[in-house]
Protein backbone atom coordinates (compact mmCIF):
# COMPACT_ATOMS: atom_id res chain seq x y z
CA UNK A 1 0.00 0.00 0.00
CA UNK A 2 1.44 3.36 -1.01
CA UNK A 3 1.82 5.93 1.77
CA UNK A 4 3.27 8.93 -0.04
CA UNK A 5 2.40 11.23 -2.89
CA UNK A 6 4.52 11.09 -6.01
CA UNK A 7 5.69 14.42 -7.40
CA UNK A 8 4.60 15.22 -10.94
CA UNK A 9 6.66 17.60 -13.03
CA UNK A 10 4.65 20.65 -14.05
CA UNK A 11 7.04 23.08 -15.72
CA UNK A 12 4.46 23.41 -18.48
CA UNK A 13 1.40 21.42 -19.44
CA UNK A 14 1.29 20.74 -23.15
CA UNK A 15 -0.06 17.96 -25.35
CA UNK A 16 2.40 15.39 -26.69
CA UNK A 17 1.81 16.26 -30.33
CA UNK A 18 0.60 19.86 -30.31
CA UNK A 19 -1.38 21.26 -33.23
CA UNK A 20 -1.02 24.86 -34.29
CA UNK A 21 -4.09 25.74 -32.20
CA UNK A 22 -2.97 23.90 -29.04
CA UNK A 23 -2.72 25.91 -25.83
CA UNK A 24 0.33 25.53 -23.56
CA UNK A 25 -0.34 26.10 -19.87
CA UNK A 26 2.57 27.47 -17.86
CA UNK A 27 2.76 27.73 -14.07
CA UNK A 28 3.24 31.12 -12.47
CA UNK A 29 3.68 32.44 -8.93
CA UNK A 30 1.07 34.27 -6.88
CA UNK A 31 1.57 36.60 -3.89
CA UNK A 32 2.30 34.75 -0.60
CA UNK A 33 -1.19 35.61 0.66
CA UNK A 34 -2.66 33.69 -2.29
CA UNK A 35 -0.26 30.72 -2.53
CA UNK A 36 1.80 28.66 -0.09
CA UNK A 37 3.96 25.57 0.12
CA UNK A 38 2.02 22.64 1.53
CA UNK A 39 3.23 20.83 4.63
CA UNK A 40 3.55 17.08 5.22
CA UNK A 41 2.53 14.65 3.84
CA UNK A 42 2.82 16.61 0.57
CA UNK A 43 6.21 16.48 -1.19
CA UNK A 44 8.46 19.47 -0.40
CA UNK A 45 7.87 22.37 -2.76
CA UNK A 46 4.27 21.47 -3.59
CA UNK A 47 2.20 24.65 -3.89
CA UNK A 48 -1.48 25.30 -3.37
CA UNK A 49 -2.85 26.30 -5.76
CA UNK A 50 -0.92 25.26 -8.84
CA UNK A 51 -1.47 28.44 -10.85
CA UNK A 52 -1.66 28.00 -14.63
CA UNK A 53 -2.10 30.42 -17.52
CA UNK A 54 -1.65 30.26 -21.29
CA UNK A 55 1.94 30.82 -22.35
CA UNK A 56 2.74 34.04 -24.18
CA UNK A 57 2.97 32.08 -27.43
CA UNK A 58 -0.40 30.38 -27.05
CA UNK A 59 -2.26 33.40 -25.69
CA UNK A 60 -2.22 35.10 -29.10
CA UNK A 61 -5.68 34.78 -30.65
CA UNK A 62 -6.65 32.24 -27.97
CA UNK A 63 -10.23 31.00 -28.16
CA UNK A 64 -12.31 28.78 -25.93
CA UNK A 65 -12.56 25.95 -28.46
CA UNK A 66 -8.76 25.62 -28.50
CA UNK A 67 -8.65 25.65 -24.68
CA UNK A 68 -11.30 22.92 -24.48
CA UNK A 69 -9.54 20.77 -27.07
CA UNK A 70 -6.26 21.11 -25.18
CA UNK A 71 -7.88 20.18 -21.83
CA UNK A 72 -9.39 17.06 -23.40
CA UNK A 73 -6.04 16.09 -24.92
CA UNK A 74 -4.20 16.61 -21.63
CA UNK A 75 -6.76 14.42 -19.89
CA UNK A 76 -6.27 11.76 -22.57
CA UNK A 77 -2.57 11.71 -21.58
CA UNK A 78 -3.10 9.49 -18.53
CA UNK A 79 -5.40 12.06 -16.87
CA UNK A 80 -2.62 14.61 -16.49
CA UNK A 81 -4.78 17.37 -15.02
CA UNK A 82 -6.50 14.96 -12.63
CA UNK A 83 -3.10 13.87 -11.33
CA UNK A 84 -2.03 17.47 -10.81
CA UNK A 85 -5.20 17.97 -8.80
CA UNK A 86 -4.40 14.92 -6.66
CA UNK A 87 -0.97 16.40 -5.93
CA UNK A 88 -1.77 20.08 -5.34
CA UNK A 89 -5.41 19.83 -4.25
CA UNK A 90 -6.37 22.96 -6.20
CA UNK A 91 -5.62 24.36 -9.66
CA UNK A 92 -6.05 27.99 -10.71
CA UNK A 93 -6.61 28.81 -14.38
CA UNK A 94 -6.16 32.48 -15.25
CA UNK A 95 -6.28 34.34 -18.54
CA UNK A 96 -8.75 32.05 -20.30
CA UNK A 97 -11.54 33.36 -22.57
CA UNK A 98 -14.31 32.38 -20.14
CA UNK A 99 -16.91 35.13 -19.86
CA UNK A 100 -20.25 33.48 -19.13
CA UNK A 101 -21.97 30.57 -17.40
CA UNK A 102 -22.11 28.69 -20.70
CA UNK A 103 -18.37 29.22 -21.32
CA UNK A 104 -17.64 27.97 -17.82
CA UNK A 105 -19.86 24.92 -18.30
CA UNK A 106 -18.07 23.94 -21.50
CA UNK A 107 -14.64 24.31 -19.88
CA UNK A 108 -15.58 22.28 -16.79
CA UNK A 109 -17.14 19.46 -18.83
CA UNK A 110 -13.95 19.20 -20.92
CA UNK A 111 -12.22 17.46 -17.99
CA UNK A 112 -14.35 14.40 -18.62
CA UNK A 113 -15.89 14.00 -15.17
CA UNK A 114 -19.49 12.91 -14.59
CA UNK A 115 -21.82 15.73 -13.45
CA UNK A 116 -22.72 15.38 -9.79
CA UNK A 117 -26.37 15.13 -8.79
CA UNK A 118 -26.96 16.72 -5.40
CA UNK A 119 -29.37 14.77 -3.23
CA UNK A 120 -30.46 16.57 -0.07
CA UNK A 121 -29.18 20.00 -1.09
CA UNK A 122 -29.03 22.48 1.81
CA UNK A 123 -28.42 25.67 -0.20
CA UNK A 124 -30.33 27.32 -3.01
CA UNK A 125 -28.57 26.65 -6.33
CA UNK A 126 -30.67 27.56 -9.37
CA UNK A 127 -29.36 26.28 -12.71
CA UNK A 128 -27.55 28.92 -14.82
CA UNK A 129 -26.10 26.61 -17.51
CA UNK A 130 -25.56 22.83 -17.83
CA UNK A 131 -24.30 21.72 -14.39
CA UNK A 132 -23.62 25.33 -13.34
CA UNK A 133 -25.21 27.21 -10.42
CA UNK A 134 -24.35 30.08 -8.07
CA UNK A 135 -21.68 29.00 -5.59
CA UNK A 136 -23.60 30.31 -2.58
CA UNK A 137 -26.34 32.91 -2.21
CA UNK A 138 -25.74 33.77 1.46
CA UNK A 139 -25.51 37.54 2.21
CA UNK A 140 -22.13 39.33 1.79
CA UNK A 141 -21.49 39.60 5.54
CA UNK A 142 -21.69 35.82 6.09
CA UNK A 143 -18.40 33.94 6.63
CA UNK A 144 -18.38 30.40 5.28
CA UNK A 145 -15.41 28.68 6.91
CA UNK A 146 -13.24 26.10 5.16
CA UNK A 147 -14.86 22.74 4.49
CA UNK A 148 -14.96 19.86 2.04
CA UNK A 149 -18.07 19.93 -0.11
CA UNK A 150 -21.06 17.92 1.21
CA UNK A 151 -19.39 16.19 4.19
CA UNK A 152 -22.77 16.02 5.94
CA UNK A 153 -24.23 13.51 3.45
CA UNK A 154 -23.02 10.16 2.04
CA UNK A 155 -22.91 11.38 -1.57
CA UNK A 156 -20.24 14.04 -2.09
CA UNK A 157 -18.67 15.30 -5.34
CA UNK A 158 -15.02 14.53 -6.07
CA UNK A 159 -14.30 17.68 -8.08
CA UNK A 160 -15.49 21.28 -7.69
CA UNK A 161 -15.08 24.07 -10.23
CA UNK A 162 -15.52 27.76 -9.31
CA UNK A 163 -15.66 30.57 -11.86
CA UNK A 164 -15.20 34.20 -10.85
CA UNK A 165 -17.58 36.12 -13.10
CA UNK A 166 -17.40 39.30 -11.03
CA UNK A 167 -15.03 40.18 -8.18
CA UNK A 168 -15.77 42.64 -5.36
CA UNK A 169 -13.39 45.52 -4.72
CA UNK A 170 -12.71 44.36 -1.15
CA UNK A 171 -13.10 40.93 0.42
CA UNK A 172 -14.92 37.89 -0.96
CA UNK A 173 -11.81 35.71 -1.19
CA UNK A 174 -12.12 31.93 -1.50
CA UNK A 175 -9.97 29.93 0.95
CA UNK A 176 -8.10 26.78 -0.01
CA UNK A 177 -6.26 24.30 2.18
CA UNK A 178 -5.23 20.66 2.26
CA UNK A 179 -7.30 18.06 4.12
CA UNK A 180 -4.23 15.79 4.11
CA UNK A 181 -2.17 18.45 5.89
CA UNK A 182 -5.09 19.17 8.21
CA UNK A 183 -5.27 15.51 9.24
CA UNK A 184 -1.52 15.40 9.93
CA UNK A 185 -1.64 18.57 12.06
CA UNK A 186 -4.70 17.45 14.04
CA UNK A 187 -3.20 14.00 14.59
CA UNK A 188 0.00 15.56 15.93
CA UNK A 189 -1.68 18.16 18.15
CA UNK A 190 -4.91 16.51 19.38
CA UNK A 191 -4.44 12.78 18.67
CA UNK A 192 -7.28 11.79 20.98
CA UNK A 193 -9.68 13.67 18.71
CA UNK A 194 -8.51 11.68 15.69
CA UNK A 195 -8.77 8.42 17.63
CA UNK A 196 -12.37 9.12 18.63
CA UNK A 197 -13.36 10.27 15.13
CA UNK A 198 -11.86 7.08 13.69
CA UNK A 199 -13.70 4.85 16.14
CA UNK A 200 -17.06 6.58 16.24
CA UNK A 201 -17.35 8.60 13.06
CA UNK A 202 -19.80 11.49 12.77
CA UNK A 203 -23.54 11.61 13.35
CA UNK A 204 -24.87 14.22 10.93
CA UNK A 205 -28.40 15.41 11.62
CA UNK A 206 -29.96 17.74 9.01
CA UNK A 207 -33.32 19.48 9.35
CA UNK A 208 -35.23 20.20 6.16
CA UNK A 209 -38.39 22.32 6.29
CA UNK A 210 -41.08 23.40 3.86
CA UNK A 211 -39.89 27.00 4.04
CA UNK A 212 -36.38 28.46 3.70
CA UNK A 213 -34.70 28.47 7.12
CA UNK A 214 -31.92 30.98 6.41
CA UNK A 215 -30.92 33.31 3.60
CA UNK A 216 -29.50 31.25 0.75
CA UNK A 217 -30.86 27.98 2.13
CA UNK A 218 -33.01 25.39 0.39
CA UNK A 219 -36.49 24.00 1.02
CA UNK A 220 -37.51 20.39 1.61
CA UNK A 221 -38.93 20.21 -1.91
CA UNK A 222 -35.65 21.47 -3.41
CA UNK A 223 -33.73 18.90 -1.37
CA UNK A 224 -35.76 15.75 -2.04
CA UNK A 225 -38.88 16.70 -3.98
CA UNK A 226 -37.78 16.33 -7.60
CA UNK A 227 -40.60 13.81 -8.26
CA UNK A 228 -43.34 15.77 -6.50
CA UNK A 229 -46.05 17.24 -8.74
CA UNK A 230 -49.00 19.51 -8.08
CA UNK A 231 -51.91 17.55 -6.69
CA UNK A 232 -49.88 14.96 -4.74
CA UNK A 233 -51.45 14.28 -1.36
CA UNK A 234 -49.45 14.14 1.90
CA UNK A 235 -48.83 10.38 1.76
CA UNK A 236 -47.64 10.56 -1.85
CA UNK A 237 -45.33 13.51 -1.17
CA UNK A 238 -43.77 11.73 1.78
CA UNK A 239 -43.34 8.51 -0.17
CA UNK A 240 -41.53 10.35 -2.98
CA UNK A 241 -39.25 12.17 -0.53
CA UNK A 242 -38.39 8.94 1.29
CA UNK A 243 -37.60 7.28 -2.05
CA UNK A 244 -35.06 10.02 -2.78
CA UNK A 245 -33.45 9.61 0.65
CA UNK A 246 -33.22 5.85 0.04
CA UNK A 247 -31.07 6.53 -3.03
CA UNK A 248 -28.14 7.20 -0.70
CA UNK A 249 -27.93 3.42 -0.40
CA UNK A 250 -26.89 3.49 3.26
CA UNK A 251 -29.43 1.13 4.77
CA UNK A 252 -29.68 1.49 8.55
CA UNK A 253 -26.96 4.16 8.62
CA UNK A 254 -29.32 6.77 7.15
CA UNK A 255 -32.60 7.30 9.01
CA UNK A 256 -35.28 9.99 9.06
CA UNK A 257 -38.07 11.33 11.25
CA UNK A 258 -40.97 13.48 10.10
CA UNK A 259 -41.68 16.67 12.05
CA UNK A 260 -45.14 17.44 13.42
CA UNK A 261 -47.74 19.30 11.38
CA UNK A 262 -46.04 18.41 8.07
CA UNK A 263 -43.34 21.03 8.78
CA UNK A 264 -40.44 18.99 7.48
CA UNK A 265 -38.10 16.11 8.14
CA UNK A 266 -34.88 15.40 10.06
CA UNK A 267 -32.43 13.12 8.20
CA UNK A 268 -29.59 11.50 10.16
CA UNK A 269 -26.46 9.92 8.66
CA UNK A 270 -23.63 8.07 10.37
CA UNK A 271 -20.50 8.88 8.38
CA UNK A 272 -16.72 8.80 8.49
CA UNK A 273 -14.92 12.12 8.99
CA UNK A 274 -11.57 10.51 8.21
CA UNK A 275 -11.36 9.12 4.70
CA UNK A 276 -8.60 8.16 2.29
CA UNK A 277 -7.11 9.60 -0.86
CA UNK A 278 -7.33 7.03 -3.68
CA UNK A 279 -3.92 5.88 -4.87
CA UNK A 280 -1.92 6.96 -1.84
CA UNK A 281 -4.38 5.68 0.81
CA UNK A 282 -3.34 8.66 2.92
CA UNK A 283 -5.90 9.76 5.53
CA UNK A 284 -7.73 13.01 4.85
CA UNK A 285 -9.90 14.89 7.34
CA UNK A 286 -13.01 15.18 5.18
CA UNK A 287 -15.15 17.50 7.22
CA UNK A 288 -17.26 20.59 7.62
CA UNK A 289 -16.91 20.76 11.40
CA UNK A 290 -15.04 24.08 11.37
CA UNK A 291 -17.67 25.65 9.12
CA UNK A 292 -20.58 24.33 11.17
CA UNK A 293 -18.96 25.46 14.41
CA UNK A 294 -18.43 29.02 13.17
CA UNK A 295 -21.79 29.29 11.40
CA UNK A 296 -24.73 27.48 12.97
CA UNK A 297 -27.39 26.44 10.45
CA UNK A 298 -29.66 23.47 9.78
CA UNK A 299 -27.00 20.78 10.31
CA UNK A 300 -25.92 19.36 13.67
CA UNK A 301 -22.87 17.08 13.87
CA UNK A 302 -21.96 14.91 16.86
CA UNK A 303 -19.73 11.94 17.44
CA UNK A 304 -21.17 8.83 15.80
CA UNK A 305 -22.57 7.58 19.12
CA UNK A 306 -24.57 10.78 19.57
CA UNK A 307 -22.30 12.40 22.17
CA UNK A 308 -21.20 16.04 21.71
CA UNK A 309 -17.78 16.89 20.26
CA UNK A 310 -15.81 18.91 22.87
CA UNK A 311 -15.68 22.61 22.00
CA UNK A 312 -11.93 22.71 22.70
CA UNK A 313 -11.35 20.32 19.77
CA UNK A 314 -13.55 22.37 17.45
CA UNK A 315 -11.77 25.61 18.39
CA UNK A 316 -8.39 24.04 17.71
CA UNK A 317 -9.64 22.61 14.41
CA UNK A 318 -10.70 26.11 13.33
CA UNK A 319 -7.33 27.57 14.36
CA UNK A 320 -5.30 24.93 12.48
CA UNK A 321 -7.46 25.36 9.39
CA UNK A 322 -6.81 29.11 9.39
CA UNK A 323 -3.06 28.55 9.84
CA UNK A 324 -2.72 26.32 6.77
CA UNK A 325 -5.07 28.04 4.35
CA UNK A 326 -4.53 30.71 1.71
CA UNK A 327 -7.14 33.17 0.45
CA UNK A 328 -7.69 33.40 -3.27
CA UNK A 329 -8.14 37.00 -4.40
CA UNK A 330 -10.43 36.77 -7.41
CA UNK A 331 -9.71 38.29 -10.78
CA UNK A 332 -12.51 38.30 -13.32
CA UNK A 333 -12.45 35.10 -15.37
CA UNK A 334 -10.47 33.02 -12.86
CA UNK A 335 -11.37 29.33 -12.54
CA UNK A 336 -10.46 27.32 -9.44
CA UNK A 337 -10.64 23.52 -9.59
CA UNK A 338 -10.66 21.56 -6.33
CA UNK A 339 -10.04 17.88 -5.66
CA UNK A 340 -12.75 17.68 -3.00
CA UNK A 341 -11.22 14.59 -1.38
CA UNK A 342 -8.12 16.48 -0.25
CA UNK A 343 -8.84 20.20 -0.57
CA UNK A 344 -11.16 22.50 1.37
CA UNK A 345 -12.83 25.72 0.30
CA UNK A 346 -14.99 28.45 1.83
CA UNK A 347 -15.97 32.09 1.39
CA UNK A 348 -14.87 35.33 3.05
CA UNK A 349 -17.29 38.23 3.59
CA UNK A 350 -17.04 41.26 1.29
CA UNK A 351 -17.96 44.91 1.30
CA UNK A 352 -20.74 46.00 -0.99
CA UNK A 353 -23.85 44.46 -2.47
CA UNK A 354 -24.73 40.83 -3.17
CA UNK A 355 -24.26 41.48 -6.88
CA UNK A 356 -20.70 42.77 -6.41
CA UNK A 357 -19.41 39.19 -6.17
CA UNK A 358 -20.58 36.60 -8.69
CA UNK A 359 -18.96 33.16 -8.37
CA UNK A 360 -20.44 30.12 -10.08
CA UNK A 361 -19.94 26.47 -9.21
CA UNK A 362 -19.97 23.17 -11.09
CA UNK A 363 -19.74 19.84 -9.25
CA UNK A 364 -18.59 16.50 -10.65
CA UNK A 365 -18.11 12.90 -9.62
CA UNK A 366 -14.88 11.04 -10.30
CA UNK A 367 -13.98 7.38 -10.40
CA UNK A 368 -14.31 6.95 -6.62
CA UNK A 369 -16.25 8.60 -3.82
CA UNK A 370 -13.96 9.77 -0.99
CA UNK A 371 -13.33 6.40 0.62
CA UNK A 372 -13.56 5.19 4.19
CA UNK A 373 -10.75 5.06 6.76
CA UNK A 374 -11.03 1.86 8.73
CA UNK A 375 -13.09 -1.27 8.34
CA UNK A 376 -16.41 -0.43 10.02
CA UNK A 377 -19.36 -1.05 7.72
CA UNK A 378 -20.90 2.33 8.63
CA UNK A 379 -17.74 4.00 7.27
CA UNK A 380 -18.35 2.89 3.69
CA UNK A 381 -19.37 5.81 1.51
CA UNK A 382 -21.05 5.06 -1.81
CA UNK A 383 -22.36 6.92 -4.83
CA UNK A 384 -26.07 7.53 -4.84
CA UNK A 385 -28.08 4.99 -6.81
CA UNK A 386 -29.25 5.96 -10.27
CA UNK A 387 -32.76 7.33 -10.26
Amino acid sequence: MATSIQSIRADTLAVDSPAASSVVFEPFNLPPSNQRQLGAPHPPGTAIPLALRPSRHSIENINLDDVITTVKELQSQDKLLTKQLALHGTLLFRGLPIRSADDFSRFAHAFGFKPHEIIGIVVDRPVLAPNVAPANKAPPDVLIHSHNESPQVPHAPEYIFFYGHKAPSKGGETPMSSSLELFRRVQDEIPEFVTTLTEKGILSRITYKKEVQYSGGSTLKEAFGKKIVDGDDLATRRSKIEAQIARYGRGTHTTWEWLDNDEGIVVTHRLPAIRTQPGTKLPTLFTGLASLYTRKNTTEQLYGDGTPIPEEYLKRLVAITEEIRVLHRWEQGDVLVYDNIISQHGRQPWEGEQTDRVVMASLFDGDEVPGAYGGADWAQVVQALDD
